[in-house]
């Protein structure tokens, strides 16, 4: 019987650099055991969390967020159909947010490049009369329809 999976044979299997893999056991996203000659070795388990893992990270999801969600499973089991379903639905609002806000991004965005302004202080669609600007730097509409959960900036907050 095999002692495990080498850190090479899951590199393979899952299409993800083994740099990456020592980099998502850091993170304790994933773990593995040591032979008698200090060797990696992890349970075929790994495979799935890996997969689970590359999925998150094509839908924008966070590493902490995942942590967090395979945290929840039991040690050394293949997550199942069933715990991926959970951990799909939990995402699945964070990704309609997302959309929201890519939409209207998308829609409103064509019509700031047609002007050419590109100006926080001329801006009509986001911030007429720059009036994030009194909330501090960076993108404020943008972080607070996020946090909000609007996925629409100008929904965010009240401007002055």
């Amino acid at each position: 019987m095999m002692s495990g999976l080498t850190v090479g044979d899951v590199a393979r299997r899952s299409g993800v650099a083994v740099s990456a893999l020592h980099f998502y056991e850091r993170k304790g996203l994933i773990s593995s055991h040591r032979t008698s000659g200090n060797q990696r070795r992890y349970d075929r388990d790994v495979l799935r969390r890996v997969a689970i893992i590359r999925a998150a990270l094509v839908l924008g999801i966070p590493l902490a967020e995942v942590a967090t969600l395979l945290g929840g499973l039991p040690k050394g089991a293949t997550p199942s159909k069933e715990d991926w379903r959970k951990m799909a639905s939990s995402w699945a609002e964070t990704l309609d947010q997302r959309i929201r806000l890519l939409s209207r991004l998308r829609d409103d965005l064509g019509s700031c490049i047609g002007c050419g302004c590109l100006s926080m202080t001329h801006c009509n669609i986001f911030n007429a009369n720059d009036q994030a600007g009194q909330r501090g730097s960076g993108a404020v509409l943008l972080v607070e329809s996020y946090e909000n959960g609007s996925g629409n900036p100008s929904d965010s907050t009240e401007l002055p």
